[in-house]
């Protein structure tokens, strides 16, 4: 198929006219955004005319600047263990979420983050928002965001056999220090790769000076791969990932404080474990008929709160685990292409509580969900201007409940889109999806022993989505436009005292804009997506959108970068979120007080001497104007005299430098 139109290269800094991107963007649905990292460290010399790559431009190091620059995805939080991702305004646990497609299930505490990952990992990010295709994985009912990590093949140049890569960073803001190294080579049909890197540093100073409660950095993530390709083309490969976030936090994580109720400590240590165990099999020599993939995958979160020494004296401990798998093949035919199979995932959330002051037994209690699916996706191109991709799958469930109930549950979903070059400089597309979600797993903090779940079952949760969009190329420039909804019904909500069975319903709508050029030796691009959600009819807030949505609002991003003769690349972007007052007051049930909004600037310069090319330099400004903000996807804003939200940090300058050898 050919590659996404021009929404998506906006969007993903792509600028059109690139040459072929990696192999995450063979299967890219339409409308997909895709962030990719360079082959190498630092930007080529032709790559800016070639591709800007967002991750390479962002060097990003939590999730926040990892999306810095899509005015239709938002990252809440200061903290990257707390930190979640809105698509559409639709919160990522409602997306099918992989890394190296393993499904992750990481819904153990609604104030730390869903899924923690470390952006130097990455060597691309894609976003399929609201439509997704069938192969995606189950559970889209927003869309899905795929993370894939990088390979040795990524970093060897040709002819290589073996090298490394040494980065280190500094930040100002916190005296954060992180170390990452990493090596990888290939011999016969052998490839390896190893990565580890750490990262420490004290607390972050907000735009007024003051210290930002919990924001302390103590971090160990690591990759290792292995694989084998035979000359038959058959390739097998294992994976493993893992990160570790170990440091006290505020006592509810993406929180500042909570400024009334009972009085709990300011802070609490949290440990984080996050792990991620890929075996896989494909064909690197694949005919029409012949093009499988296979796949198993373990994934798993466990949360460790050890309050001993704390006026709480309790110890909590949530795990959630997934064993997943797929077996798909991919069929070329004279039209297009199939790619159908069949997945699983057999997914277990669990929780320990122990309070330490009592001689009361560990209270230990679980929920259990197993789903088997099949799934086709046609893509197929019937002429030169005309692109199409369509599909569906079907999932099977069986869940078991706190009390050991069960219950069977079954649907289908459908997919459907298409984009239509009317001339050569104009494009529509248009997409839907109905997606059947099933049931899914509360999260590990609130799972109560005493539930009762209703006689006739909880109710399972279906999604509709639809966009419609068009760009237009006027010369060098790309114009192009995107309205976007979607509708989850029966979302689960359940509660510690209300029960199991607790449902909303949630609606997100928008639209986006967006503008972008490109010359020999740059790019420059804006965009501005507005973004309005509610629950139940009414406006959204962020206690019961836990898991759901956020308030949203008004958003533009300007992004734009140019390399010199001499080789110093140049860029820096920014971000304004505009003030939004279309929130919910819990107390009166009308609207609530406003919400304020920010810009925020950030600059950097690249460069890789000539005498040492394998050796790039890099200095960044962030905050230039030292903002005192909380994003707008960050928990609490809206409850003014309640909650204090965590602010974002001041101006940092971050220094760094990285040599290949």
């Amino acid at each position: 198929m050919r590659k996404t139109h021009a929404i998506a290269y906006l969007a993903a800094g792509i600028i059109p006219g690139a040459s072929a991107a990696q192999s995450m963007e063979e299967d890219a649905f339409l409308g997909t955004i895709v962030l990719e990292m360079p082959s190498v460290p630092g930007m080529k010399e032709d790559a800016i005319s070639v591709t800007s790559e967002g991750l390479a431009l962002s060097n990003p190091a939590d999730l926040s600047e990892l999306f810095v620059a899509e005015p239709t995805i938002a990252v809440g939080s200061s903290i990257p263990m707390s930190q979640k991702v809105y698509v559409n305004g639709i919160e990522e646990n409602n997306l099918a979420i992989s890394i190296d497609g393993a499904r992750q299930n990481n819904k153990v505490f609604h104030h730390n983050t869903t899924t923690l990952i470390d952006p130097a990992l990455l060597k691309a990010a894609r976003v399929d928002p609201g439509v997704a295709p069938a192969d995606a994985g189950p559970g889209a009912l927003g869309g899905a965001l795929a993370y894939e990590t990088m390979d040795a093949s990524d970093l060897l140049s040709d002819g290589q056999t073996a090298g490394g890569r040494y980065k280190v960073e500094y930040d100002s803001n916190g005296d954060i220090t992180s170390h990452n190294l990493t090596m990888f080579g290939r011999q016969g049909g052998f490839e390896y790769l190893g990565f580890f890197k750490t990262a420490d540093g004290g607390l972050r100073e907000d735009g007024h000076g003051a210290d930002i409660i919990g924001s302390g950095t103590d971090l160990l993530s690591g990759l290792g791969k292995v694989a084998y390709e035979a000359k038959s083309g058959d390739r097998i490969e294992l994976s493993y990932e893992r990160v570790i976030d170990d440091e006290n936090r505020p006592y509810r994580a993406n929180i500042g404080a909570i400024l009334v109720g009972r009085p709990l400590p300011s802070t609490r240590p949290y440990e984080l474990d996050r792990t991620n165990l890929v075996l896989s099999y494909s064909d690197t020599t694949p005919t029409a008929v012949w093009n499988p993939t296979a796949r198993l995958a373990y994934s798993g979160t466990e949360l460790f709160n050890d309050e001993s020494d704390l006026t709480t004296n309790q110890s909590i401990r949530g795990e959630t685990a997934s064993f997943s798998g797929e077996f798909s093949n991919r069929f070329q035919l004279g039209w297009g292409e199939v790619n159908a199979g069949v997945d699983f995932y057999s997914d277990e959330g669990d929780l320990e509580y122990d309070d330490l002051s009592s001689t009361a037994p560990v209270d230990h209690t679980s929920e259990k969900l197993r789903n088997v699916g099949v799934f086709a996706q046609v893509r197929m191109e019937p002429d030169n201007r005309t692109r199409l991709s369509f599909g569906g799958r079907a999932d099977f469930q069986h869940f078991e409940g706190t009390d050991g109930s069960t219950q069977l549950e079954s649907g289908v979903s459908g997919n459907v889109s298409g984009e239509y070059d009317l001339t050569d400089a104009l494009t529509i597309s248009a997409g839907y999806s109905h997606v059947w979600g099933g049931l899914e797993l509360a999260e590990n903090y609130i799972l109560n022993s005493a539930w009762t779940y209703p006689t006739d079952g909880i109710d399972p949760t279906t999604a509709d989505n639809l966009y419609l969009a068009a760009s237009y190329s006027v010369g060098a420039w790309v114009i192009d436009g995107k309205v976007f909804g979607t509708n989850i019904d029966d979302a689960r909500a359940a509660s510690y005292g209300g029960g199991p069975g607790l449902s909303v319903d949630v609606e997100s709508r928008g639209f986006e804009i967006g503008v972008g050029t490109a010359w020999e030796n740059g790019f420059f691009r804006a965009g501005f997506a507005r973004i309005d959600t509610s629950i139940n009819g009414r406006a959204a807030d962020s206690y019961t959108g836990n898991y759901l949505t956020m308030p949203m609002g008004d958003f533009l991003t300007f992004q734009v970068a140019h390399r010199l003769d001499n080789g110093l690349l140049l860029g820096g972007d920014l971000q304004v979120a505009l003030d939004f007052d279309d929130t919910y007051d819990e107390t009166t049930g009308g609207r609530g007080p406003e919400i304020d909004g920010y810009t925020v600037a950030n600059a950097f310069m690249e460069y890789s001497p000539k005498r040492m090319d394998n050796l790039t330099l890099r200095a960044e400004v962030n905050n230039i104007f030292d903002a005192q903000y909380v994003s707008r996807a960050t928990y609490g804003q809206e409850f003014v005299g309640v909650v204090e939200p965590l602010y974002e940090p001041g101006r940092s300058i971050r220094l760094s430098a990285e040599i290949l050898f």
